[in-house]
């Protein structure tokens, strides 16, 4: 035999893992129900930033956005860091200052003039929830398609807790890709009732 089991050990005694906190991801054990969205928030000579869907689970939603980037006239050098401006996205190393223009950032601000963005350390596992309302990078979120004339980046974002069933604001800002600070209004009816359709993968 060419593939051979590994030799008998003696299992591991671990405790479980505790439940990723509501305000950090998504419930596991939902579904969530998708709001179709498919518009363009921002675009520049080289990049395009959309809003494809909206997933809604019972206790926030996934952002889900595309950013397109066309190399056109940039030098190779450029595009490159272009695309690797994204990867690892949503950090920043050291406060202070400016924030680098090679900081994607997006955030959501409410008509009660309650504001988030990505900036920022991430979500906390441990104690008490953060103030709402929150947005993050998704952990490990992010698919890249890539061709000779296109790179397609897929990236999800969460919001914590759900927005409030009126319009709200979402904002993205990049400069290294020629993207100013750019305010699309969402409608947060949709998403609410969305939510109320999320259902458990094991119903009880």
């Amino acid at each position: 035999m060419f593939f051979e089991p590994p030799p008998a050990r003696e299992e591991l005694t671990r405790p479980p893992h505790p439940p990723l906190p509501e305000w950090f991801a998504p419930p596991a054990a939902e579904l969530g129900s998708s709001v179709v969205a498919d518009r363009v928030l921002a675009r520049s000579a080289n990049v395009a930033v959309a809003l494809s869907t909206v997933r809604a689970f019972s206790t926030g939603c996934v952002l889900n956005v595309e950013i397109v980037l066309r190399q056109q006239d940039m030098s190779p050098d450029s595009y490159w860091e272009l695309q690797s401006a994204l990867f690892p996205f949503g950090r920043v190393l050291s406060g202070g200052g400016r924030l680098p223009d090679r900081l994607l950032r997006f955030g959501v601000r409410y008509a009660d003039g309650a504001k988030a963005t990505t900036i920022g350390d991430g979500p906390p596992r441990a104690g008490g929830p953060p103030a709402a309302p929150q947005i993050w990078w998704m952990p490990s979120g992010g698919t890249m398609r890539s061709g000779q004339a296109l790179a397609i980046n897929d990236l999800a974002l969460w919001l914590w807790p759900l927005p409030p069933a009126e319009p709200f604001e979402l904002a993205v800002e990049w400069p290294l890709g020629g993207i100013g600070l750019t305010l699309a209004e969402l409608d947060g009816g949709p998403i609410a009732a969305a939510a109320r359709r999320s259902a458990s993968y094991w119903p009880a």
